[in-house]
């Protein structure tokens, strides 16, 4: 690869990066989850560059977007390395998918893919990590996170385990991840084709 095409690939990352970062400051809440909870378009960009410029730059890019994140965020870092960690996951997947066999029918495969495999992801990440390290940093109570989510649903604490938390991120965290990854998907899809003179040269 030319010195040229380098520098221009390390220029749409850097766009890319920069557009997620402010993406990411836009964000809101939705009806059907906890306030707490927030809906962004930030990975859409990563998902472009992954396409455009292969899996590993679909990672970096959401790794410079949280770290662009990180001195404006409120959560000790936490919010960022999970976003990332969720991101990085959804991009590497699509991007992996897709540049073994560059069609629309791959890339579409591989976002859904991609998509799926950060819903399954957030549900470890979230129990183990995430929610913890709020109860234990933030001094978030417990109990009223899950009445958040009671509030919305009631029963679901008790359903379908014994286990309050992990109840409620599998019927409300899972199914939302997946959905966000899809829009960003469907997103993507109606934007790429107009955007491609500017992510190839």
């Amino acid at each position: 690869m030319s010195a040229k095409r380098k520098t221009y690939r390390l220029a749409v990352a850097a766009m890319l990066s920069a557009v997620a970062a402010v993406l990411q400051f836009v964000e809101f809440s939705i009806p059907l989850m906890p306030s707490f909870v927030k809906l962004d378009l930030s990975d859409l960009p990563a998902l472009l560059g992954t396409f455009a410029l292969g899996p590993w730059w679909g990672v970096a890019i959401q790794l410079v977007k949280n770290l662009l994140h990180l001195p404006f965020g409120h959560s000790a870092g936490v919010g960022e390395l999970c976003n990332f960690l969720l991101g990085g996951v959804f991009a590497f997947v699509a991007g992996l998918v897709y540049h073994r066999h560059k069609t629309r029918i791959t890339a579409l495969t591989g976002s859904i893919l991609g998509a799926l495999a950060m819903a399954v992801v957030s549900l470890p990440l979230n129990y183990f990590f995430v929610y913890p390290a709020y109860v234990a940093i933030l001094h978030f109570p417990l109990d009223a996170i899950i009445g958040a989510y009671e509030a919305i649903l009631g029963g679901v604490s008790r359903i379908p385990t014994g286990n309050p938390l992990f109840n409620c991120l599998l019927i409300f965290n899972v199914p939302f991840t997946f959905c966000k990854g899809l829009i960003d998907v469907l997103i993507c899809f109606l934007i790429y084709k107009p955007l491609s003179p500017l992510l190839h040269k």
